[in-house]
């Protein structure tokens, strides 16, 4: 090793990148966690495909992230703000001796990777039941191009506008995780149109059991994702995983609270749903304010996105598994609300309205979520819009009504012994499969 390697081995922190490698772990294993929630909550005719939606967009956006995705979110700015370079593509420079901060820069940019993975298998959420799955490939890996890099780059990378010039504030992902997502899912939802039947059939979760095993599995990678972000095994991260536990469980304990008024009955999906919802609210912020503020941003968040969910019914866009009820409603009030819950001891001297900060920040915090959330539903929608045209992104009504379980997967999530008059299901599912070959 030469005299530089070990110069720059010797700034590799031990404690914090073991807490690093654990993190990344954590939240590596929400995307299967999403995978169980989301699955949960469909239908069993394509509970598989909802699995496979979230699996698929591990390899996707991983190989993006290696070949470009990285340099071009980390890169040193290449003008404006709004880009990085290419100078770490395909990772080329970045040996085991390369550090950032007190941790070594591979094991940051397999952090990062995890955040972009778990952002792209969140949209799909959104078009449950209805999409092409060889359209999603597609999709993926130019959407995580086109959007999330962009908007990673603008809240974290050397010289992005909304972290250097704007002075906006987002912890572990608001902006490009929660508002990103959230209005990526009612782009896409609005390309797509509605499930069939939508407003008319009950469209319940098939397996609540599985849906509050997923939601377990997502706050427990939760503290890897907020905590995380600390970079260290450090006193900010033990304020984060802290918030990011109050925050859970108000965001819980309001949307029950909503539903035993509203409805007469708390349910185990709206104490799921809250839990992540609070979940959402508090990651931007999770850095930035006092316990009190997460609890409070917490329970906004469960209160606001248990009504938030059904404004797709009046509204008329089908999003399926609430995607835009709870990622873009909540990541908003939790971007926002940094703007009054900023705590100095947190970010190190801004403060929110509460603490006398004023009105600037939340100005800043404003401006933020309004120009990601329209950039993210702008380019989605084009996205979606090209994809539909050239290789169509609607799966076709049999597929549909038959579920793309059988139809695009040849395979059933249950075995129910047989179908229609005594045909085994594997026959079923062989015929089903050379019947829509072409078509999926």
């Amino acid at each position: 090793m030469t005299l530089a390697a070990a110069a720059q081995a010797a700034e590799i922190d031990t404690g914090d990148t073991a807490w690093l490698l654990a993190a990344t772990a954590l939240v590596l294993l929400m995307t299967p966690g999403l995978a169980l929630f989301y699955g949960g909550m469909v239908r069993t005719k394509s509970v598989l495909n909802m699995l496979m939606m979230s699996f698929v967009s591990i390899a996707l956006v991983t190989v993006v992230w290696l070949a470009a995705g990285y340099s071009l979110a980390f890169g040193e700015d290449s003008g404006g703000g709004l880009i990085g370079d290419l100078e770490h593509a395909g990772m080329a420079g970045l040996g085991p001796d390369s550090v950032h901060g007190t941790v070594p820069t591979l094991l940051f940019a397999t952090f990062q990777l995890t955040f972009a993975i778990i952002t792209a298998a969140l949209i799909s959420g959104a078009i449950a039941d209805r999409a092409k799955f060889g359209a999603w490939l597609v999709f993926v890996p130019l959407w995580a191009l086109l959007v999330y890099v962009p908007v990673a780059h603008w809240v974290w990378g050397p010289g992005g506008w909304i972290l250097d010039k704007l002075g906006a504030l987002d912890f572990a992902g608001g902006l490009p995780v929660e508002i990103t997502s959230g209005a990526s899912g009612l782009a896409l939802a609005l390309v797509l149109g509605p499930r069939l039947g939508f407003k008319k059939d009950a469209m319940r979760p098939h397996n609540l059991p599985m849906v509050m095993l997923g939601a377990g599995l997502l706050w427990f990678g939760w503290f890897g994702f907020n905590a995380g972000s600390a970079l260290g095994a450090n006193g900010l991260a033990a304020a984060a995983f802290l918030n990011t536990l109050a925050a859970g469980c108000t965001g819980l304990l309001g949307w029950l609270f909503v539903e035993q008024r509203r409805d007469g009955h708390p349910t185990t999906l709206g104490a799921a749903s809250g839990a992540v919802a609070g979940l959402v609210a508090i990651t931007p912020s999770c850095g930035s304010v006092s316990l009190l503020g997460a609890l409070v941003i917490g329970l906004a968040a469960g209160v606001v996105c248990s009504y938030a969910v059904g404004w797709k019914f009046r509204l008329g866009y089908d999003d399926s598994l609430d995607v835009v009820g709870v990622h873009l409603v909540g990541g908003v009030i939790g971007t926002l609300l940094i703007g009054v819950f900023a705590a100095a001891e947190m970010t190190g001297g801004t403060e929110g309205l509460l603490y006398g900060g004023g009105l600037a920040q939340l100005g800043k915090q404003l401006v933020a979520v309004v120009a990601v959330g329209t950039y993210a539903f702008a380019v989605t929608y084009g996205i979606g819009k090209l994809i539909d045209k050239t290789l169509g992104f609607r799966a076709d009504e049999e597929q549909e009504h038959t579920g793309l379980d059988l139809t695009v997967h040849a395979e059933s999530a249950y075995d129910h012994g047989v179908l229609g008059h005594g045909a085994p299901v594997s026959a079923s599912v062989s015929a089903s499969s050379q019947k829509v070959t072409s078509q999926a």
